[in-house]
């Protein structure tokens, strides 16, 4: 793999502590709690987009989309297909009500409905889920960045975090908004400059129709599966039915979203900065997993990695097995030969109308490509051969493999900072977010109900700060999942559905009250938590989209049955409280 010239080093430092030093210097002395929390309610719509965008996109976006589309297509696309929706709802429901009430998160709002109990509960889940997530924000593009620029894992991993903790301990809400500004801005170039430069290159074999061509005959363009099936992780009734839940907890009710959009000078700021996300985020979606799909043209006619983990390279080359692994390295290199081959009579029988040659291409190309992926597999299991710990799925590695390899000198740089810069945006929300929720909904609810305005903004940065620590440990302890968005999104989908069960209950069940909803909620999330056991032990299969579904099904179900268990409780009265949900 290349090794990086000063010139991409320097054009990823400047990149990352300009955005810093930006972020710090714009939102310097945040006066009081409202300020630090909501950056004094004065973001425009596009900030808010911005922002919310900046929240959903991190670095695993960058690193694991594109390697996914490689790997199994577009279809991964359909898990967005529920948000528009979701966002229409979010605008007519929520964000009225966040804002009459005035509140600093989401689950004050529970109390005035329910209590404090069910407040606490929400919290509590969130702070699970999102502590965790944030590790994992930080983890994920850590241990391939660390490979690629020479960095041991665990500075990388600090230096990600630090660089986090700096401005949004100093500026809170707006450092975030403002960072993230910057961050979107150099996402974007980076990906078309690396999108355009792919096109130039492919282009060398066959043209752009062409390409797309080779990918829809080798089953990387099927984008939409209509098979109404529950097993399945990815298809339109998934996305649409799954995904909206999901979508609709997330931006609804996940305080990282929240708080990007409760910092709109007015309902109407917010309202269209969700729908400028709502109309941008499936075609930047698609577009990532596009770059995805013609990494792998791309790669039919320039020969790729048999693996694209060096790391794990390099292990077996120093072992008893380097001479086995080199022969099947050669014969994968021959058989990538022929395919090239086979991929351009494909094209020439495509472009003559050939029908019956164009059929038998397509079928021998794919059955190379099976070939292929059998020797791949054949080198994973000479790795574990030599580490039997060894991660060998590679698919995270795919794209920043291409970068690095076949991108020039300063672009590497740039579209370094790119992932720098998500993970950086991402993460930076979601630390902002438990900061909030811990001040707020923990500490001045529960532990200090009279201290005065200087003690909460106080108490906010070090709870903030103390949540960036506890990312940066549990990312140095964490283990890579077999995809790693996959791996926020599942961890999301385990407490999301739960929680978006109690704020439906809030908004539309009004006969339900508090110690029903509280009940319902804990034995919810304690039947999705056997559900995952069962799903990874293999005994039942269910796509992990629908636990979104299912979790606000169940609390509602259960909210229901224990209301009526006990018809005479009087707990819960709406807006029975308002005035404490502080």
């Amino acid at each position: 793999m290349t090794e990086l010239s000063w010139i991409d080093w320097t054009v990823m430092l400047t990149t990352l502590f300009t955005i810093v030093a930006y972020g710090v210097w714009k939102t310097r002395g945040s006066k009081n709690i409202e300020s630090y929390l909501l950056g004094d309610k004065a973001s425009n719509w596009w900030t808010i987009g911005l922002s919310v965008m900046a929240t959903q996109a991190s670095a695993i976006t960058f690193l694991s989309t594109p390697g996914q589309a490689y790997m199994e297509g577009m279809g991964f696309v359909q898990f967005y297909f529920g948000l528009p929706l979701a966002m229409i709802i979010i605008s007519a429901v929520f964000i009225p009500l966040y804002y009459r009430l005035k509140v600093y998160t989401a689950y004050e709002f529970l109390e005035s409905r329910f209590d404090n109990k069910t407040r606490a509960l929400t919290a509590i889940l969130f702070l699970i889920q999102r502590g965790l997530a944030a590790g994992i924000t930080i983890y994920a593009p850590a241990i391939i960045l660390s490979q690629i620029v020479g960095w041991s894992l665990n500075f990388t991993i600090l230096f990600i975090g630090i660089l986090v903790i700096i401005y949004t301990v100093s500026g809170g809400t707006k450092a975030v908004s403002q960072t993230h500004k910057q961050q979107m801005g150099i996402i974007f170039l980076g990906m078309f400059i690396a999108f355009g430069m792919l096109i130039s290159f492919i282009g060398d074999s066959v043209n752009f129709g062409q390409s797309l061509d080779i990918a829809g005959a080798m089953g990387k363009l099927n984008i939409i599966d209509t098979e109404f099936n529950p097993e399945s992780k990815y298809n339109i009734w998934s996305g649409l039915i799954g995904g909206l839940f999901l979508q609709l907890s997330y931006f609804g009710t996940d305080q990282s979203q929240v708080q990007r959009y409760l910092s709109g000078s007015s309902v109407k700021e917010s309202r269209l900065g969700l729908m400028f996300n709502g109309l941008l985020k499936i075609p930047m979606q698609f577009f990532i997993l596009f770059v995805g799909v013609m990494v792998f043209v791309f790669y039919q006619f320039t020969t790729p990695p048999i693996h694209f983990n060096e790391a794990n390279i390099a292990k077996i080359q120093q072992s008893e097995y380097a001479e086995e692994f080199n022969q099947l390295e050669s014969n994968y290199n021959q058989l990538i030969e022929t395919k090239k081959q086979a991929q351009l009579d494909f094209v020439a029988a495509k472009e003559n109308g050939e029908t019956v040659i164009i059929e038998a291409q397509k079928t021998t190309i794919n059955q190379l490509q099976a070939k292929a992926d059998a020797m791949r597999e054949e080198s994973k299991a000479l790795i574990l051969k030599v580490d039997e710990n060894a991660e060998t799925k590679d698919d995270d590695y795919i794209f920043i493999t291409f970068v690095i390899n076949y991108l020039p000198i300063g672009v590497i740089g740039l579209l370094l900072a790119v992932i720098f810069s998500a993970a950086m945006s991402s993460t930076s929300s979601e630390l902002n977010a438990l900061g909030s929720t811990a001040t707020v909904d923990m500490y001045k609810r529960n532990f200090k109900k009279e201290g005065s305005d200087t003690h909460y903004l106080k108490a906010s940065k070090l709870l903030t700060g103390l949540f960036g620590v506890f990312a940066i440990l549990f990312a140095t302890l964490a283990s890579l999942f077999e995809n790693l968005i996959e791996a926020v999104n599942i961890l999301g989908s385990l407490f999301y559905g739960t929680i978006l069960g109690v704020f439906l209950v809030a908004f539309f069940f009004k006969y339900i009250k508090g110690n029903a909803t509280f009940i319902s909620a804990v034995i919810s999330q304690i039947l999705i938590g056997v559900l995952f056991y069962l799903n990874r032990s293999g005994i039942y299969e269910i796509g992990y989209l629908w636990y979104n579904l299912i979790g606000p099904a169940l609390v509602i179900l259960f909210g229901f049955l224990f209301q009526i268990a006990l018809p005479n409780k009087k707990d819960g009265d709406p807006m029975h409280n308002n005035s404490s949900a502080q």
